[in-house]
């Protein structure tokens, strides 16, 4: 078993790390811990790998094809590697995240030159990991699920934070949907105690953090010690985050329709900082395709959900996940999902092709669907979703909405921000707006942002 307590590695010594993020939300933040962890260590963030010291890739294996993309870019990696080696310098490469966990040594005989491989729940130990490497001089793994949760080991947050940051309450999954490998790459379901969310929530604010989004793989189904010999559920949470001082705005992200109960409806209706906008996947429209799916919902509560939301909160906007050419699909099925997509008129949304994940049950099931009507349906569904989209965002133009900005833009004096639906606003402006929260008036929408100018000139 490897040891706990570390001595930082060439701590006087600055080194490179370049660390290139795929996939979801979760990895995103995973990706920003690695780096919190690694500083320590002595290494500092750059944009590009070519000079690096430390390349991490950090995985994800949801989609079609996501580890043959990794192993694509490992091999453009290999070079620089070569060329540093060339020079007499070293690089080490590590595979970490989802598609490490799924296939642990494989990635080394696939690979050989790659230094490490860490999963998704092991992440914690890099730097015992990078320690191996350097003394045994060969590569190390760790892709075990342990029994401890790594978020006891990871550091806490010590630098400037963006205004909007993300903050994992939750992790696993057990609702083993039969398309999905996160219950097999992530493991069960593990809540984070609620104290230790509050401490670091209040660290983010105190470092700059206006906007909180709680993350989890189902982070609806959260379930928290509460300190005192209970449990709370996320809506709980979300009331006890929403009284830190100079928090503006609350977020949850990924739900699961089984879990909105009538407590978190009732709070996204009398809680200001918890925004109007949610992301709630349902696959399909259709009650065959769901319950092939293991789902564990229908149609019929999907759309009371939707329901219920906006009565509690009007102009509650949503984004959805589509599966389309799933195993056993037909025409009707389909016809069934354009139908719900109709009804819910979406802000925006994310569909897919279905793709065989190795060790999934629908993997295995003979009544696949033939690639070009797959193809076809998610056309026709994407034109769909894509008109529900601009209308939402022209129906933006000519309002003043209060948006929260948190980057620079691509221009000259461009900055960039969020509204409360989690559209992009790109504004011209003279002043620095970044982590200022400001009263736009939208003049023209794009498919993807949205164009304002500010309502106070003397910003």
């Amino acid at each position: 078993m490897l040891e706990k307590t570390i001595t930082p590695i060439n701590n006087n010594s600055q080194k490179k790390l370049f660390i290139k993020t795929y996939g979801c939300q979760m990895n995103v933040y995973d990706s920003a811990v690695m780096a919190n962890l690694l500083k320590p260590h002595g290494y500092s963030l750059v944009t590009d790998f070519p000079e690096a010291d430390l390349v991490i890739l950090n995985t994800c294996h949801i989609r079609e094809k996501a580890s043959e993309k990794v192993y694509s870019e490992l091999g453009r990696i290999r070079q620089a590697k070569e060329e540093q080696k060339a020079k007499g310098r070293s690089m080490l490469i590590c595979v970490a995240g989802c598609v490490a966990q799924a296939e642990g040594e494989e990635i080394i005989k696939r690979a050989p030159f790659v230094d490490i491989v860490v999963g998704s729940q092991s992440y914690h130990e890099l730097p015992t990991l990078l320690e191996q490497v350097r003394r045994q001089k060969k590569w190390a793994i760790n892709i075990d699920f342990p029994e401890n949760s790594k978020f006891d080991h990871l550091p806490s947050p010590s630098e400037q934070q963006s205004a909007s940051v993300f903050l994992s309450i939750q992790e696993g999954c057990d609702k083993f949907c039969h398309f999905c490998v996160v219950p097999y790459t992530r493991g069960a379901e593990y809540s984070r105690p609620v104290a230790e969310i509050y401490r670091e929530a209040i660290k983010l604010v105190s470092l700059g953090a206006k906007e909180i989004t709680l993350l989890g793989q189902n982070v609806t189904g959260y379930h928290g010690d509460n300190g005192y010999g209970g449990t709370w559920n996320i809506a709980k949470l979300l009331k006890q985050l929403a009284k830190i001082d100079g928090l503006q705005r609350l977020r949850y992200t990924t739900s699961h329709p089984r879990e909105i109960d009538d407590e978190l409806i009732s709070l996204h209706g009398s809680e200001e900082k918890l925004m109007p906008f949610l992301h709630l996947p349902v696959q399909s429209g259709s009650d065959a395709i769901l319950k092939a799916m293991n789902r564990k919902h229908d149609r019929a509560h999907y759309l009371q959900v939707i329901k219920n939301l906006r009565a509690a909160r009007p102009d509650m906007a949503f984004s959805s996940d589509f599966i389309v050419g799933y195993p056993g699909e037909t025409e009707a099925d389909f016809a069934d999902t354009m139908d719900l997509v109709a009804q819910v008129n979406y802000a925006q949304c994310f569909s897919f092709k279905y793709s065989q994940r190795p060790g999934t049950p629908a993997a295995a099931l003979a009544n696949q669907v033939n690639e070009e009507i797959k193809a076809d349906r998610l056309q026709r569904l994407q034109e769909l979703l894509t008109k529900q989209q601009n209308e939402f965002n022209a129906n933006s133009v000519g309002k003043t909405i209060e948006v929260l900005f948190d980057k620079p833009g691509k221009m000259t004096n461009q900055y960039q921000g969020k509204t409360p639906y989690l559209q992009t606003v790109n504004v011209i402006s003279d002043s620095n707006l970044i982590g200022k929260t400001v009263s736009i008036k939208i003049t023209k929408a794009l498919r993807n942002t949205l164009v304002g100018e500010l309502c106070d000139d003397k910003l």
